[in-house]
């Protein structure tokens, strides 16, 4: 398949599209698509899981080939189910696509990823191979640090998944893909409607709800309507630096004279207009913020940034855990011990607790964030204490008791796994 993928850069090299593309998202293609698939994930309208399919692996997806090389596969409508929100007592929609769909999608996003990794912009992180969320923060300090940056505007598109235009994103990949037969898949992706509560509804915006494909086709979209426009319009306008940091849809720009961060602010309305999108004006705005003593600060992918010093007294870019954020993973946590404690054997309880304390310490474990780990670490050994006395038919748990319990099964300490020093 990597062999296969190589063809599609040596096209890219030769005529700045490519064409034929359709055949990558072949029976091989899919096999793979299902190996990765998990277990014991939602099934989609079909009612189809995994073990479902693989019964007859081979056969269900050769069948599957041959109705799409005939036109015939069309992809069903998503199942739209209600999730809690984290942090929060709102209910967040969640799509679940058909098996079927899933293994397509995922075939095609492979085949989309290796044309445009070719072509995206470096200001762009976010579903793109060794270009994550931390690397997103890294440049951004890095231009913070190095760079005479004055103002930031911290912007954000209202609903953007929701309401990316088909016409102008088919636009957009037909300015490098050249595959009829490709461009018909993805526009019936885009138009398989949703499933609610046993009722239909159509799509006519936004890119598919818990799709494979939906992170490139976003990531595509704002290339043009974002990246490109900032590259080739803004920073040549701008009397001063700009620079722009963008993870799928959550970006930051970075100014050094305001009246560039002004005229930038008020183009974006019409430029997100242009293309059926909202600047969120009650999230956005522009600050000063850079080695100015400025008292600003901004969130940007769950962390908080502010000015700061170094031991030296010399300015430094400082990131903390946002207060957001930590509100929500102390809630989430919270509520896991409760249901959890009735379930599990101490021990195991333990295990498992620390895997999700990784997970966490892993994410925002940046130069900077020790302090926040640590008071984390003392809420989740405090909740444990709290959920197991609740526990316990013999009253309350000794904090003696209790420290003798974690002694034998210890709680993962945290440790800094990003470092942002220049």
């Amino acid at each position: 398949m990597a062999n296969d993928f190589s063809k599609i850069a040596i096209q890219l090299q030769k005529h700045k599209t490519v064409q034929g593309i359709m055949k990558y998202v072949n029976q091989e293609a899919l096999i793979e698509q299902h190996k990765k698939q998990e277990k014991n994930k939602a099934t989609g309208i079909d009612n189809v899981s995994k073990i479902d399919y693989e019964e007859n692996l081979k056969e269900n997806t050769a069948e599957l080939i041959n109705r799409m090389k005939s036109m015939s596969y069309k992809p069903q409508d998503v199942k739209r189910v209600y999730i809690p929100k984290t942090g929060s007592n709102e209910l967040r929609p969640l799509g679940i696509p058909a098996y079927e769909d899933r293994l397509v999608q995922g075939a095609m996003a492979d085949v989309l990823n290796e044309i445009y990794e070719h072509i995206f912009l470096d200001c762009s992180f976010g579903f793109r191979p060794g270009r994550d969320c931390h690397q997103a923060i890294k440049k951004l300090d890095e231009i913070i640090m190095k760079k005479n940056i004055n103002y930031v505007v911290d912007a954000d598109i209202k609903g953007f998944f929701n309401n990316v235009n088909h016409e102008w994103l088919v636009k957009f990949l037909e300015l490098t893909i050249q595959d009829p037969k490709f461009i018909q898949y993805i526009v019936r992706f885009l138009k398989s409607g949703i499933m609610e509560n046993m009722q239909h509804y159509e799509s006519d915006k936004g890119t598919p709800q818990g799709g494979l494909i939906s992170p490139i086709l976003a990531n595509v979209y704002l290339h043009y309507v974002l990246d490109l426009w900032f590259e080739l319009y803004i920073r040549i306008k701008c009397k001063g630096g700009a620079y722009l940091i963008r993870y799928a849809d959550d970006f930051v720009c970075c100014f050094e004279k305001e009246e560039d961060a002004e005229m930038f602010y008020a183009e974006l309305k019409d430029r997100l207009k242009k293309f059926d999108l909202e600047l969120a004006e009650d999230k956005s705005r522009i600050i000063p913020f850079g080695n100015n003593d400025s008292k600003e600060k901004f969130d940007f992918l769950g962390f908080t940034h502010v000015n700061g010093v170094n031991r030296k007294g010399n300015y430094k870019l400082v990131h903390h855990t946002s207060g957001k954020k930590s509100k929500a993973k102390k809630q989430a946590v919270k509520l896991w011990l409760m249901e959890s404690v009735r379930i599990y054997k101490i021990p195991y309880l333990i295990k498992k607790l620390n895997i999700k304390l990784q997970g966490t310490f892993r994410y925002y474990g940046v130069s900077d964030n020790y302090d926040w780990m640590i008071k984390f670490r003392k809420y989740v050994i405090y909740q444990l204490h709290e959920q197991l006395c609740r526990r316990s038919q013999k009253g309350k748990i000794s904090w003696k008791k209790f420290y003798k319990i974690i002694e034998y099964n210890p709680i993962v300490m945290p440790k800094i796994y990003h470092s942002m020093w220049q």
